[in-house]
């Protein structure tokens, strides 16, 4: 039997993201459009004869390990077949943290997805996904879809093209749950973002965009500025922000554009994580 595996935890965009309404929950209801990177934290998981998780790389945590650290609700909420088993993961973190790249539900969804591959836990369903985090389910499946609902409900018939991102993240980083609380305050929801089909013109800026950039831009003037100079970059698609934020990011369908605007982006902002990623190349 498998006692070990390694896999890749692939950082998600929001190609646009509409905040339809609030429901009596509290929770918002949403809709948005989203692809996988080749920009990874990579998991080696392994029996052991003690729970642990430890981490590594440019964004480990400070202190050795992440308040409220998913992967141990991971741990609280996933059944093993025998309830005996121990598990040793550790994280090469390379995906920033707070950024709106799904650092933290990516890591939860492929623990769970080796887990699932070691033959230590049954098959689970979205319900089980959502209970740890709501992007947990569009990140378990690493495919491109259109997410709806709080997050749980997913549609797979979405078909983007390969395209390159120039992604920077400034030395700001937002809280989703602080991100939520300051939407209502500065939009009027429309929930006939509901209807947008899976075969909709992402690029249309009139109709989809972000709408955490509302909040990002009034919490911080250098939101804004990036995302003009993202947009004005050579060969620039869009410019828009992922997430909740605080990565920005700028969308070629040329590869030698992104590779050049990539080159100018580190020259001017040298204090902060720049990185050239593409999409549709995942390994699951």
């Amino acid at each position: 039997m498998q006692d070990r595996i390694s896999i890749k935890a692939p950082a998600k965009i929001n190609l646009f993201l509409k905040i339809l309404k609030k429901e009596k929950n509290n929770f918002h209801s949403i809709r948005s459009g989203i692809t996988f990177l080749n920009l990874y934290d990579e998991l080696k998981i392994k029996i052991s004869n003690r729970n642990n998780i430890s981490y590594e790389g440019i964004f480990e945590p400070k202190k050795k390990k992440f308040d409220n650290d998913i992967l141990e609700k991971v741990f609280n909420n996933i059944k093993f077949i025998d309830s005996k088993t121990k598990i040793d993961v550790k994280i090469k973190k390379n995906i920033p943290l707070q950024a709106g790249l799904g650092s933290a539900s990516t890591d939860a969804a492929s623990l769970i997805l080796g887990l699932q591959k070691l033959g230590l836990i049954k098959e689970i369903d979205n319900k089980i996904l959502f209970s740890i985090g709501a992007d947990v389910p569009c990140c378990f499946y690493k495919k491109n879809c259109i997410i709806s609902g709080f997050g749980e409900k997913i549609d797979f018939n979405y078909k983007i093209q390969k395209y390159f991102f120039v992604l920077i993240k400034p030395k700001i980083s937002f809280s989703t749950k602080e991100m939520y609380k300051k939407i209502s305050k500065l939009k009027n929801f429309n929930s006939n973002y509901n209807n947008i089909l899976p075969e909709f013109n992402f690029l249309d800026k009139n109709y989809t965009s972000n709408d955490f950039e509302l909040v990002a831009k009034d919490e911080s003037k250098q939101i804004e500025y990036l995302l003009n100079f993202l947009s004005n970059l050579q060969g620039s698609i869009i410019a828009r922000m992922t997430g909740s934020g605080s990565c920005c990011y700028a969308l070629f369908d040329n590869q030698s554009l992104a590779q050049k605007a990539f080159e100018t982006s580190k020259n001017k902002f040298k204090n902060m994580w720049i990185n050239l990623s593409e999409n549709n190349s995942i390994l699951v």
